[in-house]
């Protein structure tokens, strides 16, 4: 099923990505500047590997994107993946105004 412009295990992915602090602060960090792989492992208390796995993660979402600048790896957010997030978002919100606008019709009738 498709809700607000992501798939199903499209939605997995990203909702798995951002269920993790370090992961939404590293997004944080690359949706105002792209940040090297290294930049990014020197704001957190863990491994330059740990950092490359949440990168990962964030990359197979499709939340952000990876581009080769010479040895290094440039991390940049993706507002249009961000975008489809938000509209997923806007879609449940939708749904659950219309089953709480339901409620009170039903509670409104007795």
């Amino acid at each position: 099923m498709v809700v607000g412009g992501l798939a199903g295990t499209e939605a997995d992915r990203v909702f798995h990505a951002l269920a993790d602090a370090t992961r939404r602060d590293i997004l944080t960090k690359v949706i105002r500047s792209g940040k090297s792989v290294s930049e990014l492992a020197q704001h957190y208390p863990m491994s330059f590997a740990a950092v490359q796995k949440h990168v990962a993660v964030l990359e197979r979402a499709a939340l952000i994107s990876k581009v080769r600048r010479g040895r290094e790896q440039i991390v940049h957010g993706e507002v249009t993946a961000l975008r489809r997030v938000a509209l997923l978002l806007d879609a449940y919100e939708e749904i659950w105004r219309h089953r709480a606008d339901r409620i009170a019709d039903i509670l409104d009738q007795e």
